[in-house]
């Protein structure tokens, strides 16, 4: 029983002794949990972490942090023999790290398992769920009860610009959470936001996503409904009304459902929108009478249905339509949500974490109304487990429309996925042909470079897409037509 392949791991040990004065992560660069090993520091502990590549802008967040960040995988990573190893959900069992940890015995837990113990303990947790919307949302959601002066704890998948951070540990009794669907450790394939019992919920959406981890949209729903089912009856539910996945799961089920939308049943209710640039002014109505009239720097229907969740959320803590709105109109919004990254020679470059089909369609959308004398240049970049994959080939197509100009690049990961299920990044371009859009594929993210720096006027917004850094070509675009 000494190789790798034969140790057993004893899950008894997958739980956090009562006490806890050293921690490893391993896969600490991940946004959130290099936000839980910040957050572990902050309460006195000896931090140190691991992954596979360890390089700025999270090996430099890390460093000013006191948390010693090893680059690679390695048993002498545990040669001090933490207190606590927590295993990051991308971890597989054969890890040199994870099979030192069972050699050793040591103590061992998931993200969530370590976030409820040390952080959600004595607090209210207000957990966002959904498939779109979550960061945006939950960003949201912790400055509104921050401008209050509320005071909240919260940890999001994304950067909060209000903050410059992804976590905080506030005083106040709130803890605001980004509830994520995905798998927790290879040790627990269940969705992450089983682990966190909420006070107040959001459900923004249920679509199929993470081809790596469900099988079909049913078994997607049938997570979202686990989660609704472990909400006591007493806890609130704000529900998105035009989801019909979302109708089906809370149709007849007990407990404190509110519906938020556009629909006349439901108890929030979008009212006038009014596009004010850089603003959007929208009016709220609550049970068919008006609430308030706020005003956002959010673009995008879907953002005042992020934002109305919110408003709902809110007004049920009690908070009064002056503050949420105080906080709405202040709220800088989160890095890689719609985020102007410059603009050179009178061309705007929008950086956006759209990949989902929804998210993309949504997203053009959304930014059109906001740039009407130039061109909408979408670049896309198809590269999570899902977008790489060919189950939503046809639904890509119909996506673009608002685009006036439309630039593919081949998957830069594709080798990943097995060849008889991957996209075909050179088909989508041929559809979009098809619907008479000004499309066109790249090989490289060079190409893109020098065909947007060639193409873009004064006026133009390049909206950038992709779930990862994409060659940092947000500032390689912006200094190339700056040159020109």
């Amino acid at each position: 029983m000494d190789s790798p392949t034969e140790l057993e791991i004893d899950l008894r040990l997958n739980r956090i002794p009562k006490t806890v004065a050293s921690v490893h992560l391993i896969a600490v660069c991940g946004t959130a949990m290099g936000a839980l090993a910040s957050m572990l520091r902050d309460l006195g502990m000896r931090v140190t972490g691991s992954d596979q590549n360890v390089y700025p802008p999270m090996s430099t967040f890390l460093a000013e942090r006191g948390i010693e960040a090893n680059s690679g995988f390695s048993a002498e990573h545990l040669s001090h023999e933490p207190d606590l190893v927590v295993v990051g959900n991308t971890v597989r069992r054969d890890n040199p790290e994870v099979q030192q940890m069972i050699r050793l015995g040591l103590a061992f837990s998931s993200m969530p398992q370590a976030v409820n113990r040390f952080f959600a303990a004595g607090k209210k947790s207000l957990v966002v769920t959904g498939t779109h919307g979550k960061t945006t949302t939950s960003s949201l959601l912790a400055w509104v009860l921050f401008a209050a002066g509320l005071d909240p704890s919260f940890m999001i998948g994304g950067i909060l610009k209000n903050f410059d951070c992804n976590y905080r540990l506030g005083q106040g009794p709130h803890l605001v959470l980004e509830g994520d669907e995905y798998d927790t450790a290879f040790f627990d394939k269940g969705p992450k936001f089983l682990h966190y019992p909420p006070t107040a919920a959001i459900l923004t959406s249920v679509e199929f996503d993470h081809a790596d981890i469900y099988r079909d949209l049913d078994h997607v729903i049938g997570a979202f409904g686990r989660f609704i089912d472990a909400m006591a009856p007493e806890r609130l539910l704000a529900a998105f009304d035009a989801d019909a996945n979302i109708n089906a799961l809370v149709r007849n089920r007990p407990g404190r459902i509110l519906r938020y939308g556009e629909a006349a049943a439901s108890s929030w209710q979008l009212g006038e929108v009014r596009i004010e640039p850089p603003r959007t002014v929208f009016d709220v109505y609550f049970d068919r009478r008006h609430f308030h009239r706020f005003q956002t720097p959010m673009v995008g229907r879907h953002n005042l249905h992020n934002a109305l969740a919110v408003i709902a959320v809110c007004a049920d803590l009690g908070l009064t339509p002056e503050q949420i709105a105080r906080g709405m109109e202040s709220f800088a919004g989160v890095r890689r949500r719609q985020e102007v990254r410059g603009m050179k020679n009178g061309v705007t470059v929008m950086d956006d974490f759209a990949h989902h089909p929804t998210a993309v369609r949504e997203t053009v959308r959304a930014v059109r109304p906001f740039y009407p004398a130039g061109q909408v240049i979408a670049v896309f970049e198809p590269r999570t487990n899902s977008s790489m994959r060919r189950v939503f080939q046809d639904v890509y197509p119909a996506v673009f429309d608002g685009a006036d100009l439309v630039c593919i690049r081949e998957p830069s990961l594709l080798d990943k996925i097995p060849e008889g299920e991957r996209f075909s990044s050179r088909k989508l371009v041929s559809d979009l042909k098809k619907r008479g859009l000004d499309a066109h594929f790249f090989e490289d993210t060079e190409a893109i470079i020098d065909f947007v720096a060639d193409r873009a006027v004064p006026g133009d917004l390049v909206l950038i897409m992709s779930n990862g850094g994409f060659d940092n070509i947000h500032e390689r675009l912006l200094d190339v037509i700056g040159g020109r």
